[in-house]
C-alpha cells in the first residue's frame, strides 16, 4: 500500500484525466462481478462514464431513483462491497475518485479499495474472487472519510509497483456512491511476435490522449476506446468555429512503434464531421506540444466523411522504418470524431 493525499474536487480532472486512464470505465470493458447488496440502486452505475444525474420525485419499487450504487440500511457486516474486473489486462494504480453527488443523508461515510492480481483466472478462481470469503485482497487505499454530494479524490505518492486485475470497493457500513474511478496506467500484454500489427493507440494497450485543443461536446479520451460507441456522446467533438482554424488531439502510444495504418471513425457524426482529417507523428521523450517542430506529417489532409470508419494505409508517408511514440490527429476546421486508431508494430 502506498500513502495518498486528498485532491480537491476542482483539481481531480486536472490531476488525473490527461495523464492516467480510468481502468474501470464501463466502455473500456470493466465488469461488476459481484456485490454484497444493491437494494436501492445498481452497482453497475458506479462505472458509468458520464457524471451522475438526478431525477427528483421519481420513485421505483425499491424507493427513490438514484444514479449510483446504494445499499440497504442497518448493514450487520462491517462494510458493503463490490468486486470489479479491470477493463485492461491489468493496471498500476495512481489514484482513486469516489463521487457521492446527489447522495446526501444516504452517502457512504467511509470507503476503502483493495486489489488482487489474477491475470489468467480460471472459472473456479473467478468464482472465489466474487465471494465475500475470498482472502487474496490487499489494500490499495486504506479507509477514507467521505462527505455528502461531492467528488473525493486521492492521489498516491507513487504509482503502485504492483499491477492489479481486480479491485474491491468497500463502503463502511452502508449507503450510496454515485461513481467510482480508478486512475492509473494500463499494463498491456504485447504480442510475442514482434512483426505482429496491433493497435498501438488503444487505451487497453496503454494509449493515452494527453492533450487537445478543445473538447466542448465530447472528451478526447473517448477516441481510444474499443468499439464504435452508441451515439455522438461517446466521441470527441469540438465547438463550432469561424474562419481559419484547426482542432487537434495528441495521443501517447502504448508502445513505441512503426505505424502500419491509421483508422479515423466518424460513426454517428453525420452533420458535424470534420471538413478534413490530418495526422502527424513524432518520437518524443516527454509529451509534446501541438506546435513542437519535431512533428512529422504522416497523413496529408483528407476529405472528412460522415458516419464512416475510414482506413488510411497507402496514403501514409514517413512511416516505413520509423519509430514513433506519439500521434496527433488534426481536424480542419472542427467537428466530431468517434475513434482514432493507430496500428503498427512494436519497436
Amino acid at each position: 500500500m502506498t500513502s495518498a493525499r486528498a485532491v480537491p474536487a476542482e483539481e481531480i480532472d486536472l490531476t488525473f484525466k490527461s495523464q492516467y486512464t480510468d481502468l474501470i470505465s464501463a466502455p473500456l470493458g470493466s465488469k461488476v462481478l459481484s456485490f454484497s447488496d444493491e437494494w436501492f440502486a445498481a452497482a453497475s452505475n458506479l462505472i458509468t462514464p458520464g457524471p451522475p444525474i438526478q431525477k427528483p420525485g421519481v420513485f421505483v419499487h425499491s424507493g427513490a431513483w438514484y444514479d449510483g450504487w446504494e445499499t440497504r440500511r442497518h448493514n450487520p457486516e462491517p462494510a458493503d462491497w463490490v468486486v470489479l474486473r479491470l477493463g485492461t489486462a491489468s493496471g498500476k494504480i495512481a489514484g482513486v475518485e469516489i463521487d457521492t453527488t446527489f447522495f446526501n443523508g444516504n452517502h457512504a461515510p467511509e470507503i476503502a479499495v483493495e486489489g488482487a492480481f489474477l491475470p489468467d483466472a480460471t472459472p473456479s478462481q473467478e468464482e472465489q474472487i466474487k465471494s465475500a470469503a475470498y482472502t487474496g485482497w490487499e489494500t490499495i487505499l486504506d479507509k477514507q472519510e467521505c462527505g455528502p454530494s461531492q467528488r473525493h479524490g486521492w492521489l498516491f505518492d507513487t504509482i503502485t509497483e504492483k499491477a492489479y486485475t481486480h479491485v474491491r470497493l468497500l463502503m463502511y457500513p452502508d449507503g450510496g456512491i454515485a461513481r467510482f474511478r480508478l486512475y492509473g496506467c494500463a499494463v498491456p500484454v504485447f504480442p510475442a511476435d514482434t512483426s505482429a500489427v496491433f493497435e498501438l493507440s488503444a487505451t487497453n494497450m496503454g494509449g493515452v490522449a494527453v492533450s487537445c485543443s478543445d473538447q466542448h461536446f465530447g472528451s478526447k479520451d473517448n477516441l481510444l476506446l474499443p468499439g464504435r460507441g452508441v451515439d455522438m456522446g461517446d466521441g470527441w467533438e469540438t465547438k463550432r468555429t469561424r474562419g481559419e482554424h484547426v482542432d487537434w488531439t495528441i495521443v501517447k502510444l502504448g508502445a513505441k512503434g512503426e505505424i502500419d495504418h491509421v483508422v479515423v471513425d466518424t460513426a454517428h457524426f453525420r452533420g458535424n464531421f470534420p471538413g478534413k482529417i490530418q495526422v502527424f507523428a513524432g518520437a518524443f521523450e516527454t509529451d509534446p506540444a501541438h506546435a513542437d517542430q519535431a512533428w512529422v506529417e504522416v497523413l496529408a489532409p483528407q476529405p472528412g466523411k460522415p458516419d464512416v470508419e475510414q482506413v488510411y494505409k497507402g496514403e501514409l508517408k514517413q512511416v516505413e522504418g520509423k519509430a514513433y511514440t506519439h500521434a496527433k490527429l488534426v481536424i480542419i476546421p472542427d467537428g466530431g470524431v468517434k475513434r482514432f486508431r493507430v496500428f503498427g508494430r512494436k519497436v
